[in-house]
């Protein structure tokens, strides 16, 4: 609690973190408990705004002359993780939210090896968007003494996403494979 209290970028990601789970929340009600559809847009069209606000912070605190910390590198990552993942939380929370207050349908998530090679798809995007964002600070914002703890994080973000392809889409598609569709050791001579 004391790094919340002594580090501003902290307490707004975490901030931006529940501000997301809220407008998350109170957009849904809008739209199937309360019927105020236009509100409900606006609500969950906030999210993004959400993204915004922390990288802007984060400029700001950079430009001030602060030394870069893990944190700043932190909000980069958080920025792209929630510009991949934010449309599939919605749509995950709206599906269920309409089937169990609205009488919508049951649906599932997708299953198996192609639902994998999405998500991690996504990691790639949100990989992709860290590395610009904490380049952009790099390049226009930090000085160079600065610059080594954000580009700490870029090479990160791209170790994460290499285990998570080995660790999931990559495992399971070697899992998936039928016993008649794996070789046997006259097909590998």
């Amino acid at each position: 609690m004391q790094l919340v209290s002594a580090d501003p970028i902290v307490a707004l990601i975490l901030a931006c973190e529940a501000g997301l789970w809220v407008l998350l929340g109170v957009g849904l009600v809008a739209r199937y408990l309360l019927r105020l559809r236009l509100l409900s847009t606006l609500l969950l069209a906030a999210i993004p705004l959400l993204d915004v606000v922390l990288v802007v912070a984060v400029t700001l605190d950079l430009l001030r002359g602060t030394e870069p910390r893990s944190v700043h590198g932190l909000a980069g990552v958080y920025l792209g993780f929630s510009v991949a993942f934010g449309p599939s939380i919605v749509r995950w929370a709206d599906v269920r939210f309409a089937h169990r207050f609205a009488g919508g349908p049951a649906k599932g998530t997708p299953e198996g090896v192609a639902h994998l090679w999405r998500e991690w798809s996504r990691v790639v995007v949100a990989a992709a968007i860290t590395s610009a964002v904490l380049g952009g600070l790099i390049l226009f914002v930090a000085t160079p003494e600065q610059s080594g703890v954000l580009s700490w994080w870029i090479g990160r973000v791209w170790v994460v996403a290499g285990i998570w392809l080995v660790a999931g889409p990559l495992w399971e598609s070697g899992r998936s494979r039928a016993p008649e569709e794996r070789p046997t050791t006259a097909d590998r001579r």
